[in-house]
């Protein structure tokens, strides 16, 4: 038995899951042809799925990491947006893709957009593995969508509860929740 049976059922197996990473890899690549792309991973959660993305993607890019925080250990977000960890490099005139993992009020990623348009990249662009549209309070443009989820609290790969579970290959549901 896996530590976490008692805990977590699947929602999106780790087949499908890649399936549509690959697509996504995919897609990605034909629209930023002949560009080279700057992906910014959202930490913590973003990381995993971040990475597998970066593999299917056939160009050259370079990956950056940018550090938020809406939760503070919970299961709602607050509502208050914090930069915990800033890009290492100028991003004035790069092709931006911010990978994040799951979009669900739209207020973090609305904060993130606004302060990286204020830094003049050339393009800015955003790519979700999940939306969760019952919880939005405000309106993202999603560029590259993986998977429309209900308004349930979700962990594995890469998304946590008070950082555990992270690690999963598949997308679960917290039992209980």
């Amino acid at each position: 038995m896996a530590f976490y049976d008692q805990d977590v059922g699947t929602l999106i197996d780790e087949q499908k899951l890649q399936t549509r990473v690959r697509e996504l890899g995919e897609e990605i690549t034909r629209d930023y042809q002949g560009k080279d792309l700057t992906l910014v991973c959202v930490l913590k959660g973003s990381a995993f799925f971040a990475m597998d993305l970066a593999r299917y993607i056939d160009l050259p890019l370079t990956v950056e990491f940018l550090g938020v925080s809406s939760y503070q250990g919970g299961t709602e977000s607050t509502g208050e947006v914090r930069i915990t960890t800033d890009v290492s490099k100028p991003m004035a005139g790069k092709h931006l893709l911010v990978i994040e993992d799951i979009i669900d009020t739209g207020l973090t990623m609305s904060f993130l957009l606004e302060n990286l348009r204020a830094r003049h990249p050339a393009s800015l662009k955003v790519c979700s593995l999940l939306e969760k549209p019952a919880r939005a309070r405000t309106q993202v443009q999603i560029d590259y969508k993986g998977f429309v989820i209900e308004d349930v609290f979700v962990v594995g790969y890469g998304l946590d509860y008070a950082e555990r579970y992270r690690n999963l290959p598949f997308i679960g549901l917290m039992k209980g929740r």
